[in-house]
């Protein structure tokens, strides 16, 4: 797998944005998630960070008429991926994710975009360590931390 696996470039229709997109769309990320932004932030502390933005729609409702809870999971994996690629330039297609502690704090509504702001803690040569928050407007959705291991050699070379 190689990083062409990702459409990466700038979203026309959102300035400021980037699409985080799989080439192969028959695949989870377009299949379930459907159609993601994302862009690199400073925060005032000094920090970067990145945002990677979906838009919940019915499909990502659960009875209660709120974002599911697989659904909100399922971006927060996927923006660990997206922050090591754009903050560090990682192999985001070679790694996996290694651990996933998450704490739901409110529901996402459907209609509205949802978004998981990442921060990278540390970074060695085989992992990454990365926490944030989702949120939604003004509101936190739950808040996340989670380790990526990068590609092994032998990942790296099977490609």
């Amino acid at each position: 797998m190689s990083e062409q696996a990702f459409r990466y470039e700038p979203a026309a229709d959102h300035p400021g944005w980037f699409t985080w997109n799989l080439t192969d769309e028959t695949r989870f990320n377009a299949q379930t998630m459907g159609r993601m932004l994302t862009r690199i932030e400073d925060r005032a502390d000094g920090a970067r960070v990145a945002r990677l933005r979906m838009f919940p729609e019915r499909r990502h409702s659960n009875l209660l008429d709120a974002v599911h809870g697989g659904v909100t999971l399922a971006l927060i994996d996927i923006s660990l991926f997206a922050a090591m690629r754009t903050l560090l330039d990682g192999d985001a297609a070679g790694s996996v994710t290694l651990d996933l502690s998450t704490q739901f704090i409110g529901a996402g509504k459907i209609g509205q975009p949802l978004d998981a702001v990442v921060e990278v803690l540390r970074e060695t040569g085989r992992l990454v360590f990365l926490r944030g928050l989702v949120v939604q407007g003004d509101d936190t959705i739950a808040a996340f931390n989670g380790t990526i291991r990068k590609p092994t050699q032998r990942n790296q070379t099977a490609r």
